[in-house]
C-alpha cells in the first residue's frame, strides 16, 4: 500500500516538474505584463510626486474618440470574422469532399502561407492593387463607382485575405470528425442535404465554428500594422488609438490611458473566451 502510494507521489511529482517550464513561461510572458497593464491602468505618473490609484484612465479609455474606436474594432472584427467563418466553412468543406487529394496538400500549404501573411507588406500589396491609383482601380473605373480601399469596407476586405485561409486550417479537423455514418442514416430516414447540416452537422460543429470566430475576432481585434499603414485614423480603431497614445501624439501624459485601453481589449477578448469555453466542452464528445 506505501509502496504504491509512493509510487503514486513520485509519478505525480515528476508529472508536475514537466509541465513547471511552461507555467514559468506563462508567468513571465502573460502574468508580468498583465498585472502591470491593470497597475498602470488604474494609476497616475506625474513627474515628481508618487503614483496614486484613480479610475480616470478607465473612464477616459469608454468616452469620447476612445469608445468609438473601441466599438470601431470590435465592429471591423466581427465582420471580418463573420464573413470569413462563413466563407472559410464552405471553402474548407469543398477541399474535404474533393476527390483529388492534391486539392487538400495544395489549400493547406497555400492557407497556412497566406494566413500569416500580414502587416505593411499586406498593406501595399491592395494599396498597388485596389488602392487610388492600383491596376485594377484604375484598368477597371473602380473609382468611378465609388469603390475607396480606404474605408472600413475595403479594411474587411484585406482582413478577409488572412482571416479566410486561417478558418480554413482551424475547421478542416473538425470537417474531418464528422463520421460518413451520420450521413448515410440521415439519407436513409429520408433527409435531405439540408436538414442533414441543419439538424446534424452544423449542430456538432458549432463549437468549432465558434471557436474558428473567436480565433478571427482576436486576430483581426488586435491587427495594427495592416491597419495604421493603409488607413491611418480614417478609420477609427483600438489599436492605432493606443499607439498614437504610447507614443505622445494625443497628449504628453497619455500613457496609462493606453494601458487602459489595453486592458478594455482584454476584457472584450476574455468575454469572447466565456463564450467558446462552455460551448467547445459539449461538443468535444462528438469529434473524437
Amino acid at each position: 500500500m506505501r509502496g504504491g502510494a509512493a509510487g503514486r507521489a513520485a509519478v505525480s511529482l515528476r508529472g508536475s516538474a514537466t509541465v513547471l517550464p511552461l507555467i514559468l513561461f506563462v508567468v513571465v510572458a502573460f502574468g508580468v505584463p498583465a498585472v502591470a497593464m491593470a497597475y498602470g491602468a488604474f494609476t497616475t505618473n506625474t513627474p515628481g510626486t508618487p503614483a496614486t490609484y484613480t479610475s480616470g484612465n478607465l473612464s477616459a479609455s469608454l468616452s469620447g474618440g476612445y469608445l468609438t474606436a473601441l466599438l470601431g474594432s470590435v465592429k471591423l472584427s466581427a465582420t471580418s470574422a463573420l464573413v470569413a467563418t462563413v466563407v472559410g466553412l464552405l471553402l474548407a468543406q469543398a477541399v474535404v469532399t474533393s476527390r483529388f487529394k492534391v486539392l487538400r496538400s495544395v489549400v493547406l500549404s497555400a492557407s497556412g502561407v497566406l494566413a500569416n501573411f500580414g502587416g505593411v507588406p499586406l498593406a501595399f500589396a491592395f494599396i498597388a492593387t485596389l488602392g487610388n491609383a492600383g491596376v485594377l482601380t484604375t484598368h477597371l473605373h473602380l473609382d468611378k463607382a465609388g469603390w475607396s480601399l480606404y474605408t472600413f469596407w475595403g479594411l474587411t476586405l484585406v482582413y478577409l485575405y488572412f482571416l479566410i485561409p486561417l478558418m480554413v486550417l482551424s475547421v478542416i479537423p473538425a470537417l474531418d470528425g464528422l463520421r460518413r455514418q451520420w450521413r448515410e442514416a440521415a439519407q436513409n430516414n429520408g433527409a435531405t442535404t439540408w436538414q442533414y447540416w441543419r439538424h446534424v452537422a452544423l449542430p456538432v460543429l458549432a463549437p468549432s465554428l465558434l471557436g474558428g470566430f473567436v480565433l478571427l475576432f482576436g486576430t483581426a481585434f488586435a491587427a495594427y500594422a495592416t491597419a495604421a499603414a493603409m488607413v491611418g485614423a480614417s478609420v477609427p480603431l483600438i489599436t492605432l488609438q493606443i499607439a498614437n497614445a504610447l507614443n505622445g501624439n494625443v497628449s504628453a501624459d497619455a500613457g496609462n490611458v493606453a494601458l487602459a485601453m489595453s486592458l478594455d481589449m482584454v476584457v472584450i477578448a476574455a468575454l469572447v473566451m466565456a463564450v467558446y469555453l462552455p460551448l467547445q466542452r459539449r461538443s468535444a464528445r462528438w469529434l473524437v
